[in-house]
């Protein structure tokens, strides 16, 4: 009869797939006091507080005539990067892999390229948030970047690639208490020492090593594209860890 409803069953686009999983993953994300601690709040403290600190003891953060906030702030970018593309995924998925959880995902109808597609998805959705209210807090701290829109989104995508990468390698290898142990050490580690939030040149002769790291290169990146360039050779560092990550943890992952 026409009219009448006639169910199609089967399975969504992949490209739907990998979108509801985005969604979910985010929403997750955001729920958990200890990622959006790691993925807003500690961020904010370290820009408004270098800043304040800086003004107040008369600290000079300028590099080629930029105030304290212009350099400051590309770096907080590339650490909330930083924080939600690797720690948080390596602590999330570490623990889910612990708890089977990443063992039943995995054999779903929801295929792992399209889970991990998902996770990434996720990933650039929660950094978006970060980067509008950093960029916020920013402006009302007199920040007046000369953006590269193409530079600023080469250095988020190709930031979130190699670490994603390497917390998924992280996850995948060690026990969740030691993933999250080693997470959050690697990320203060990287932050105090890893040319993140200051440019490298500020590390003297040691900036010469920082560059290589992917902390290095994505602080440099991102600098280079609120500064109005394209860092090409920060850019191509970061695709070698992007894609020595990936082989890694494409070889040496475990889902349970």
């Amino acid at each position: 009869m026409t009219g009448t409803f006639a169910p199609a069953p089967g399975a969504a686009s992949p490209a739907r797939q990998v979108l509801t999983q985005a969604a979910m993953e985010a929403r997750l994300m955001l729920r958990n006091g200890e990622q959006l601690l790691l993925a807003v709040v500690i961020p904010l403290i370290v820009l408004v507080g270098a800043v304040r600190g800086a003004d107040a003891v008369g600290l000079d953060l300028s590099l080629d005539g930029q105030s304290p906030i212009d350099v400051l702030t590309p770096g907080v970018v590339a650490l909330a990067v930083m924080s939600t593309s690797f720690t948080s995924l390596a602590i999330a998925t570490g623990f889910e892999r612990r708890y089977g959880l990443l063992k039943r995902l995995g054999t779903a109808p929801l295929s792992r390229g399209a889970l991990l597609g998902g996770k990434v998805g996720a990933l650039l959705v929660v950094e978006l948030m970060q980067l509008a209210v950093i960029a916020v807090a920013a402006v009302l701290l007199d920040w007046s970047p000369a953006v590269d829109v193409v530079g600023v989104l080469l250095a988020t995508l190709l930031g979130t690639c190699a670490f994603a990468a390497l917390g998924l390698l992280v996850a995948g290898t060690l026990r969740a208490e030691a993933t999250l142990a080693l997470a959050n050490l690697v990320y203060l580690l990287l932050m105090a020492g890893g040319g993140v939030v200051v440019p490298v040149s500020a590390y003297g002769g040691f900036g010469d090593v920082v560059r290589w790291l992917p902390s290095g290169a994505l602080g440099e990146a991102m600098r280079t594209g609120f500064d109005g360039g394209i860092a090409w050779r920060d850019l191509a560092v970061l695709g070698v860890w992007a894609v020595v990550g990936s082989t890694a943890a494409a070889r040496w992952f475990r889902w349970e």
